[in-house]
Parts: structure tokens; C-alpha cells; sequence
């Protein structure tokens, strides 16, 4: 049991510092990318293989989005320091300004800063809704792709 903990505490370390040196390494090369901080009820670190498993009631934050999901796993480059890529699973809510994207299935790409969504994804943006069969949502630019998608457009009426 104790050699559990000590290893579920060295996970969370690396993680951390993970957060610290990517912080770190960005602002020394003036971008302004943020950490990314993952809590769940459990964890399960590989350092093999450069992967962290996050299950049940999982929330990953950053400043600019956040993720919910039953399951992540956030697969790192272990010589960069860096997040390369995280698979969230099951019941995916990400909340980004005044967009919320839902699916089964959702894959962030950390060098592309992009989200594609799979599983009957949808988007909501001030009572407007898009579904399609995959969303590809690009962060920086708040611009996404939907493949065979459906728009509806919520009708406002104007004041007379």
C-alpha cells in the first residue's frame, strides 16, 4: 500500500513538473501556453511508456478551455517535457468562451491546438447547434470543421 502511494505521488509530481517546464520553456520562447491541470478520482502513471490514465469525474483546465470526461489519457514527450496528446472518453463536455462541445470521444493534439470530436458530437454557441459525425475544433482561432453536419439556427426576434 505505501508502495502505491509513494508511486501515486512521484505520478503526480512528474506531472506537475511537466506543467512547470512546458510553462516554462513557452515563455522563454514568448508563446503563451498555459499548463494543463488534470485532477480525477484515480490515477495510473506508465513511465515507459510516457502516459497517465485519469478515470472517473476527470477535469482537465487550462485558461482558455476546459475538459470533462469519465476517462483521459494524456500521452507526453518524455525528452520535451511536453503534452503531445490526450484521448478523453465518455461523456466529453469542453467549455471554451462561449462554445460547449459535447461527444463520446474527444482528441486533443497539443502541437496543432486542436479537439476532434467523434461519438455524435454536437456544438452549442448561444442556442445555436451544430452536429455532424466528427468536429474538428481549432482553439487558437475558434474555427471548427464538421463532417456531414446539421446547423440550427435558433431565430431571435427583434424588438419593435
Amino acid at each position: 500500500m505505501m508502495l502505491k502511494l509513494f508511486f501515486i505521488v512521484n505520478c503526480i509530481l512528474i506531472i506537475c513538473i511537466l506543467n512547470i517546464s512546458v510553462t516554462a520553456s513557452d515563455h522563454e520562447s514568448n508563446q503563451e501556453k498555459q499548463p494543463i491541470v488534470i485532477t480525477s478520482e484515480s490515477l495510473t502513471a506508465d513511465n515507459k511508456d510516457n502516459t497517465a490514465i485519469f478515470e472517473g469525474s476527470v477535469v482537465a483546465k487550462t485558461d482558455e478551455f476546459t475538459i470533462n470526461s469519465d476517462r483521459m489519457t494524456v500521452y507526453s514527450d518524455a525528452d520535451a517535457n511536453t503534452i503531445k496528446m490526450i484521448h478523453a472518453s465518455g461523456n466529453i463536455k469542453v467549455f471554451k468562451s462561449e462554445t460547449v462541445l459535447f461527444s463520446d470521444e474527444a482528441e486533443y493534439f497539443a502541437d496543432e491546438e486542436k479537439i476532434i470530436f467523434t461519438g455524435s458530437p454536437r456544438a452549442v454557441q448561444k442556442g445555436n447547434v451544430i452536429t455532424g459525425s466528427e468536429i474538428i475544433f481549432f482553439l487558437e482561432d475558434e474555427r471548427a470543421i464538421v463532417q456531414k453536419s446539421r446547423v440550427v439556427l435558433k431565430n431571435k426576434k427583434e424588438a419593435k
